[in-house]
């Protein structure tokens, strides 16, 4: 008999009670509890971090990585175990978070060795709609504050794809000065020389809506700036909904923290890093609480692709998720997530498959935005999942990057049609796909490809309907060939 990946055998039920319950089969929520009335948030706030790994805070399993308010937002909220980034690189994941739909769509493509540079002609398309237009539509504030990655020309800047507001870094904070990357012999030799501790050295620029007003950036203080721009907003906001995408540039390298947070963590400086993070969206949840805004504010917290592994004690970890940044294996794509709304999302952990495409499609259905039916979009809505413990409608994910199709999810099961290590040059063409069960190794290490091939004949049947929708962007980042940071 067939084993079918494509139907979801299991129903949720939740019974209306006043006490905790608990669900353990796939496709429920674990650890729900009940609630009289539930009141649909209508302020936002994405989180996005910058190169963590799943296996980088301690409610996610780091031993000595402490993370108490994230870890308090994942008691409080939902902890989404199997939840994934459009790309496993910086400029092609924001792009799809921020379009709902999956960089290829919009030539938002990148592979290792090409990205968007300080020098870009290009950045994310005029015809793209980002979430802040549709948040626009719907009266929203809106905010773009931190790393964007999209375009540093002021036609591709936030204030030109639906943000009020603009704080922050163009793109990653290693990228404006390659003089230093030559001299030590290539951008990875770099990291070994003391050149990289000194800000002086990357001459990034903070930029105030489309003026620079600090190069290079105090990257020691970033992250405090970043939180205190967010909190000014909230509060210059708090009588209208506002919609805040808070971008960190870390951990991103280089790693600079605050005199305050520098040599208290374990870990070392990426553990100084990420605590300093942590402790800054505490004081964001504590200026909800104190402009009476908790119970109507949905927080998203997650990062953009996975560890930057090459970097050793400076890159992060995946946990038990195989490789990182770079890679389509697990490690790559898949991100610790957490979706906090006191009042309004049961509180679990929650083992369906999402995407941060997803938010433009639930935002949307949130705020009665229409998602536009002109292109093909990427997500789905997660809203019944949040606020009524129902089965993620997300069945699949496609694994790409550049404009190849690399892996792709169903169900349980992923198959590799071809792998390549995230700064090798040789891709391997798998006549047959490698196949992982995930639910039962995560780590993608037990290839099942003999023993299930009618289960790689189904995934084949998703690929051949996904290609046949396939339109490909222009590729915007063939403006520019080199060696540098995603």
């Amino acid at each position: 008999m067939k084993t079918s990946i494509f139907k979801n055998s299991v129903v949720a039920s939740f019974l209306v009670c006043t006490t905790i319950s608990s669900c353990s089969e796939s496709g429920q929520v674990e650890n729900v509890q009940s609630s009289e009335v539930v009141v649909k948030p209508t302020n936002f706030i994405i989180i996005f971090a910058d190169d963590l790994g799943y296996g980088d805070l301690s409610s996610f399993g780091h031993p000595t990585i402490r993370t108490p308010n994230l870890d308090r937002m994942a008691s409080e909220g939902q902890k989404w175990t199997n939840f994934y980034v459009g790309a496993s690189v910086c400029t092609p994941s924001r792009a799809a978070l921020l379009t709902g739909r999956l960089p290829i769509r919009n030539g938002m493509t990148s592979r290792i060795n090409r990205v968007l540079f300080p020098d870009s002609k290009n950045g994310l398309p005029q015809t793209e709609v980002t979430l802040a237009e549709q948040m626009k539509k719907a009266g929203y504030a809106t905010a773009a504050i931190g790393k964007w990655h999209l375009g540093h020309k002021e036609e591709y800047l936030p204030t030109s794809h639906g943000f009020d507001y603009y704080y922050g870094i163009p793109y990653s904070n290693d990228m404006d000065n390659v003089i230093p990357f030559r001299s030590a012999g290539g951008y990875f030799s770099f990291w070994k020389s003391e050149e990289r501790k000194d800000i002086k050295t990357f001459n990034v620029p903070l930029m105030r809506n489309t003026e620079i007003i600090e190069r290079p950036a105090n990257q020691h203080t970033i992250t405090r700036r970043y939180t205190e721009e967010t909190i000014s907003f909230i509060k210059a906001n708090k009588e209208k909904p506002f919609f805040v995408y808070l971008a960190h540039n870390l951990p991103h390298v280089p790693l600079f923290v605050s005199e305050k947070f520098e040599g208290t963590s374990p870990r070392g400086i990426y553990g100084d890093v990420v605590e300093e993070i942590d402790f800054y969206i505490g004081k964001i949840l504590d200026a909800l609480d104190e402009n009476d805004l908790t119970k109507n504010t949905l927080v998203v917290f997650t990062s953009d692709n996975g560890p930057w592994l090459i970097m050793n004690q400076e890159g992060g970890s995946a946990g038990l998720l195989r490789n990182g940044k770079g890679s389509t294996w697990e490690g790559g794509m898949r991100e610790p997530t957490i979706f906090w709304a006191p009042g309004s999302i049961k509180p679990g952990i929650v083992t369906d498959l999402g995407s941060t495409m997803d938010l433009f499609t639930t935002f949307s259905n949130l705020i009665g935005a229409p998602v536009p039916d002109d292109r093909e979009m990427d997500g789905v809505d997660l809203g019944p999942t949040l606020f009524e413990g129902k089965p993620s409608p997300r069945n699949n994910m496609f694994y790409y990057r550049g404009d190849w199709l690399y892996a792709v999810r169903v169900g349980n099961y992923k198959a590799h049609f071809r792998t390549q290590e995230p700064y090798g040059p040789d891709v391997v063409e798998h006549e047959t796909p490698l196949l992982y069960d995930l639910n039962i190794d995560p780590s993608e290490q037990y290839d099942l490809a003999h023993e299930h091939p009618e289960i790689i004949e189904q995934i084949r049947e998703v690929v051949e309907a996904h290609n046949e929708k396939m339109v490909k962007g222009p590729d915007m980042l063939k403006d520019r060939e080199g060696n540098s940071s995603q």
